[in-house]
């Protein structure tokens, strides 16, 4: 086989968003914080993110997360995000997929009924607890980073649509809110692709007015992904809702969205709509769920801040080997627009 820069990834998928996972093939970059190592790999070693993620060996539909050796002296493992445009800070339904790979390979022991790790990310320390029985990993859940307002009720002009009241909030990552009901959307798997047309654009409108930046590391200041987040209701007591999240550069978030859900609990916490410690489930357009709770508040840069709770469950699909042929013309891989749409 002729095969060069042999990388080793494990199949997965979490609730439905696929979320594969590097376990063998990359060096990572020295760095002192995860952060630091993040961006080195974007600036030096951002070839990994064509070749995995663009055609023809990856797919619109999936995002790649890097397995490295912790920074932190508190962590047991580090996780890299690695989305089709972006490198976010964190994503909760990669770290479930992250997670339970490196359980159900061996990569960090596993204990029966629960394993508790620490995953260093380039958004902070991630706490995770993750029930176990028969050698899976059943559930993961996580005590995410500290999740913010950044921007409430805050008119943006979209091209082809007009003025609309739009949120920013922090989860992890950045994101626009809207109400799904004002735009008109039902939340619909049959409004999938009408859904990504919309918000892509709402997204570049927002990012270009409404400037949003960590107040701790200003280095994590893009609004990544567009959240169309559906009406609050309650069923057997437990305040629910769905949800659409458009990932760039076009594909809706398969599942409910952990960082998204965590973005989103801030934002009904700053309203009153949720309270610490009170349930909520969040639901995808697949109707799969995510089980989620303010744990606490906090402050970060001197902004109003909470710590949620976010659970759900990852499956392993399958083991693949990847490199490239050193006649390919195509070792970076290529995109189109007819499956990556904005491309």
């Amino acid at each position: 086989m002729r095969l060069q820069q042999l990388i080793t990834v494990v199949g997965v998928h979490a609730e439905g968003e696929v979320g594969r996972v590097i376990t063998g093939g990359v060096i990572a970059p020295q760095a002192t914080s995860m952060f630091e190592r993040q961006q080195a790999l974007q600036r030096n070693q951002d070839w990994l993110r064509g070749m995995l993620l663009s055609d023809p060996r990856g797919s619109a539909n999936a995002a790649v997360n890097l397995v490295t050796p912790p920074i932190s002296p508190e962590a047991d493992v580090g996780m890299i995000v690695i989305e089709s445009d972006y490198y976010p800070p964190m994503s909760g339904s990669n770290l479930m997929c992250t997670v339970t790979a490196v359980l159900e390979t061996g990569m960090f022991p596993m204990t029966e009924p629960v394993t508790r790790l620490c995953v260093d990310t380039p958004a902070g320390l991630v706490r995770v607890e993750a029930q176990c029985s028969g050698g899976k990993c059943r559930r993961v859940s996580f005590r995410n980073v500290p999740s913010f307002v950044l921007h409430e009720r805050k008119p943006v002009e979209v091209p082809q649509l007009g003025t609309i009241s739009v949120d920013v909030a922090y989860g992890g990552m950045i994101y626009v809110i809207v109400s799904a009901d004002e735009l008109g959307f039902t939340l619909e798997r049959s409004e999938a692709r009408a859904l990504v047309d919309l918000g892509e654009r709402i997204k570049l409108a927002a990012a270009e007015q409404l400037p949003s930046a960590h107040p701790d590391n200003p280095g994590i200041h893009t609004i990544n992904q567009t959240l169309f987040a559906g009406p609050l209701t309650v069923e057997a007591g437990v305040k629910v809702s769905k949800n659409a999240v458009v990932v760039s550069p076009g594909r809706i978030d398969r599942s409910p969205c952990g960082t998204g859900s965590a973005a989103r609990m801030a934002l009904m916490h700053a309203r009153g709509e949720l309270a610490v410690g009170e349930p909520f489930k969040h639901y995808s357009l697949l109707g799969t769920e995510f089980a989620c709770a303010i744990e606490t508040n906090t402050t970060v840069g001197g902004v109003e801040a909470i710590i949620s709770t976010v659970g759900g469950r990852a499956w392993l699909t399958g083991v693949s080997y990847y490199g490239t042929d050193p006649e390919d013309p195509f070792p970076q891989g290529y995109r189109l627009n007819d499956t990556w749409f904005s491309c």
